[in-house]
């Protein structure tokens, strides 16, 4: 790669330096060009367009050069003062990949407001198999519903993008859009979108060459504007040849400004053909040979500076010569359009006709020839750290050694920063030959299919590596254990993580800080699925001590707070829930405070916050802090987090009564365990389905789902101290519980003494406590009070040490009346145990009822007629949704419920419309709306 260096680090900009790894997002496509606005006011088209600015689509279909940009800058002029937000993103061939463009989506609604695209970032790149990216656009819609002010989303040249992918998010976004979210379309060829449904609720304007065409008025002034003067004939003369098409009119008033006429005269120039031999006679041909050599450089590039043109003709001191013929080219309106010139140089781009017409005459030259000036391009994109680009162009120099070589000097330093998004475009860039070639690659490549979720893929990576890698290459093979235990954590597999756990014990002299402290992440899972809570809190408390190359292991950032996480974690497993709390906040706190880098401890941290607000019967505010972030959950995080976050909101919403969405909080968690195979997960959904369908009298429901418990248990018998031990000890629990209910209180007792003792091996305080009060509550129904007073008094004191209220609760119906019953009779109850029994008391009262804490889509709900129930904020959401004609399942991801769910809120609409059926009851909706709007 040296071979290629022109410059020092001492000619980059000093706000570069500072930043060694730019994101790949390139600003300038972000925002429209800034001349291309002014060529004069087209009063009939802009009122078109004002008058549309509501509806949902505008589609600009024309060929390159018909005014489609510039008239959508002027209406975006014209919208700004309205109190219109205007986000812009100009579409090239590059962007032709589903997560390129949805970086670059994100990235311009960024531009308006970040927190409009915080969660859906989070989400993006998580997976790029359709139910991922749905959820992606689902969590943004809502986002902008939330916000609601008017937004316009720009997305210029469409016609670049030709990815069924990308059309299905975008078709999405369409379909799910709020009513303050309006597209503008722009496209040479038919917009590969269905807008059927649009077209006929009149949500749609298009425009195509015929109404974007000058009229011979506009021409005249256009040409005016241009030239300063010219009479009506020659004017007219000149929209008839062009036949108003806005390229061909500034290509003759440039020729003419040239004082070259004659070809006026007999030139028709009214498509890209005539343009581009029209340019190269009368324009290219009368450029100085140096001049025309820098303007075919300058379209080697998709934007271009002066100091980057100087480099491209191998003399990088000839910035001034570099500077001049833009500024002419600019001052002679020679399609030249400056996009941003907020640093330290303006950066511009070429007319998209004349781009192709430069590049025609470059690809005519030697492929020696086109290689140099690519490298020439890789080398300055690389001293200024614009890394996408530079791995970019050492391809296309015919040095894809150069790119990856690129590529795995900066891997680890961006996947410490959290930067996995660039990670994954400069992989993009690599010809797949080389990722192959190359062990660290292949790494790295395996790594971003764990973070996209797509763990056949990642597993099948490793396997070929663990096959291809030598014993004797100790740091790759260690490298590969360690994303085989991360993928083992994944998939909640504490055996297969196990099988490596000697290589994670031993990491090899000269292991980098990022991957020893990923192993002591993983080391601490491990510890704590086997009951080793103190083992699991040492390896993050020594991580200091520890020597890398005789430097103190700090590790990174976001590392190190995760690790800070899990020792939280292992408190909670253990009842300790006040220490577990601090942790979490303060994790929260320090987060708050690393930008991206601490994202995912953030989302860690907040999972396990809820879990603890629970416990502490805080329930509005865990359901509050948990229920808008499921999404994202479930996408980036470990299982322990999507369980608890699930548990916590089923849980809050049982008690608030709300049992339809309590059972849809445990299907959903079950989708997603099957989805992944995780059979532990699926048991704790069991565990409550069983429960709560034998409380509500459904006995033939519960006993098919503990039919399908004891299955999944038959296949993990025999498994170890393991997370999938918990299976056992929750499918016991169940049986327990049913064996309560079929009248066997002695066998269920049997039971749960056996679950106790088990459990407190564990030190599970939680399920102990639980099981302490199960068990008086069986032994008062025995006839044994004394041995239940015993039970409960020890439930007493452990869960008043460890701070828990819910657990006790919660253990059974008749939990509470039974601890009451037997405080009330102690006469030297300890004052502690007593304030204690009292907050027990008072937490069971002050139950609340649960607010979601999600954005509404929709309108507040309010009485629809006299005599008619009216909807709720849920049921106005579903009927919304419905008038889109989207099936249940759609509208169930939309809105974060389960189909069941969906069916549910269904019934009582009908019920409160009269109505049969769903399209009689969005017809039943407008009809009472419009009679609430004459009122």
């Amino acid at each position: 790669m040296d071979k290629h260096r022109k410059s020092t680090a001492s000619d980059t900009p000093s706000s570069q330096v500072s930043n060694p790894t730019q994101s790949p997002i390139v600003s300038t496509k972000l925002i429209p060009p800034r001349n291309a606005g002014r060529l004069i006011s087209r009063e009939r088209l802009q009122d078109q367009m004002l008058k549309a600015r509501r509806q949902r689509c505008i589609v600009l279909k024309g060929p390159a050069g018909c005014g489609k940009t510039s008239t959508l800058i002027a209406w975006r002029q014209a919208l700004l003062p309205l109190g219109f937000e205007v986000a812009w993103l100009t579409l090239s061939a590059d962007d032709n990949e589903l997560t390129r463009f949805l970086d670059y989506l994100l990235a311009s609604l960024g531009q308006i407001d970040p927190t409009l695209v915080h969660e859906a970032t989070q989400l993006e790149g998580r997976g790029i198999d359709s139910e991922a990216v749905e959820r992606t656009v689902i969590t943004l819609v809502r986002s902008m519903a939330s916000r609601g002010r008017e937004l316009v989303l720009v997305l210029d040249d469409l016609h670049h993008l030709t990815d069924v992918g990308i059309h299905q998010a975008l078709q999405w976004l369409i379909d799910y859009a709020p009513a303050n979210l309006h597209l503008a379309l722009v496209s040479r060829t038919a917009v590969p979108l269905s807008l059927a449904r649009l077209r006929s609720q009149e949500l749609v304007l298009e425009l195509n060459l015929r109404d974007l065409r000058f009229t011979p008025a506009e021409s005249e002034q256009f040409l005016k504007a241009q030239l300063g003067e010219i009479n009506a004939r020659d004017a007219r003369q000149i929209h008839e040849l062009t036949d108003g098409w806005v390229a061909g009119l500034q290509l003759l008033a440039v020729s003419r400004k040239k004082n070259r006429p004659a070809a006026v005269d007999q030139t028709h120039v009214r498509d890209d053909q005539a343009f581009a031999k029209f340019f190269e006679v009368e324009v290219l041909s009368h450029l100085s040979p140096t001049d025309l050599d820098l303007m075919l450089l300058m379209a080697v590039c998709n934007r271009f500076c002066a100091s980057l043109c100087a480099a491209l003709s191998g003399k990088p001191e000839a910035v001034h010569e570099a500077n001049a013929l833009i500024a002419r080219l600019e001052r002679d309106n020679l399609f030249l359009i400056p996009v941003d010139g907020a640093g330290r140089e303006t950066w511009y781009r070429l007319h998209p006709l004349l781009r192709e017409t430069l590049l025609k005459y470059f690809d005519s030259r030697s492929t020696t020839e086109q290689q140099a000036v690519h490298a020439r391009a890789w080398v300055w994109f690389h001293d200024h750290q614009y890394l996408d680009e530079a791995v970019h162009h050492a391809v296309m120099a015919g040095d894809p050694d150069a790119a990856a070589e690129l590529v795995e000097q900066h891997a680890e330093a961006l996947y410490a920063h959290g930067d996995l998004r660039m990670l994954i475009e400069l992989v993009r860039l690599l010809p797949f030959e080389q990722v192959q070639a190359r062990v660290k690659l292949r790494i790295l490549k395996a790594r971003l299919q764990l973070y996209a979720r797509d763990f056949a893929a990642c597993a099948h990576s490793l396997d070929q590596l663990l096959h291809d890698v030598p014993e004797n290459d100790v740091h790759d093979r260690f490298m590969i254990a360690l994303l085989r235990a991360s993928l083992a954590l994944q998939r909640d597999d504490t055996d297969a993580a196990m099988a490596v756990l000697p290589q994670l014990l031993d990491p090899p002299p000269g292991s980098n800080a990022v991957a020893v402290g990923s192993c002591i992440n993983i080391l601490s899972w491990l510890y704590m699925h086997r009951g080793d809570y103190e083992r699991a809190r040492q390896v993050q408390l020594d991580r200091p001590a520890l020597l890398i190359n005789g430097e103190p292991l700090l590790g990174t950032t976001a590392g190190s707070l995760q690790g800070r996480c899990l020792v939280g974690l292992s408190h909670a497993l253990e009842g300790q829930m006040k220490q577990a709390e601090r942790v979490y906040r303060d994790v929260l706190h320090e987060a708050a405070q690393c930008g991206k880098a601490g994202t995912d401890a953030t989302y860690l941290a907040t999972a396990l916050l809820g879990e603890v607000l629970y416990e502490t019967n805080d329930l509005d505010a865990a359901f509050k802090l948990l229920a808008g972030w499921v999404d994202i959950l479930e996408r980036i995080s470990i299982p322990d987090s999507v369980l608890r976050v699930l548990q916590v909101l089923w849980k809050v919403q049982w008690l608030a009564g709300n049992h339809q969405e309590a059972f849809a909080f445990i299907d959903r968690l079950d989708e997603y365990a099957i989805k992944l195979g995780l059979e532990r997960l699926q048991t704790y959904c069991l565990t409550w389905q069983v429960y709560w369908n034998t409380l509500l009298g459904e006995t033939a429901v519960a006993q098919a789902k503990l039919a399908r418990m004891e299955a999944i248990d038959a296949r993990h018998r025999d498994s170890g101290p393991s997370a999938f031990k918990e299976i056992n000890i929750l499918t016991e629990n169940v049986r327990a519980r049913w064996q309560i209910h079929q009248g066997d209180l002695d066998g269920a007792l049997q039971r749960i003494d056996r679950l106790i003792e088990t459990c407190d091996l564990q030190r599970r305080q939680l399920a102990t406590v639980r099981l302490m009060v199960l068990s008086a509550v069986i032994e008062s129904r025995r006839g044994h009070p004394q041995i239940a007073r015993a039970r409960v008094m020890e439930a007493l004191r452990r869960g008043q040490r460890f701070g828990m209220l819910r657990s006790l609760i919660d253990a059974h119906p008749d939990a509470l009346d039974l601890i009451s019953d037997i405080a009330g009779k102690e006469e030297n109850l300890d004052p502690v145990l007593a304030f204690y029994v009292e907050r027990l008391q008072a937490a069971q009262i002050s139950t609340p009822a649960i607010s979601t804490g999600k954005p509404a889509l929709a309108a507040p709900a309010k009485p629809l007629a006299t005599g008619i129930e009216p909807l709720s904020d849920r049921e106005i959401e579903v009927v919304r949704l419905l008038a889109q004609a989207l099936p249940n399942k759609k509208i169930a991801r939309a809105l974060g419920l389960s189909p069941e769910t969906v069916k549910w809120h269904l019934s009582h609409i009908y019920s409160k419309l009269g109505v049969n059926s769903r399209d009689e009851a969005v017809a039943r909706v407008r009809d009472l709306e419009s009679q609430d709007g004459q009122t």
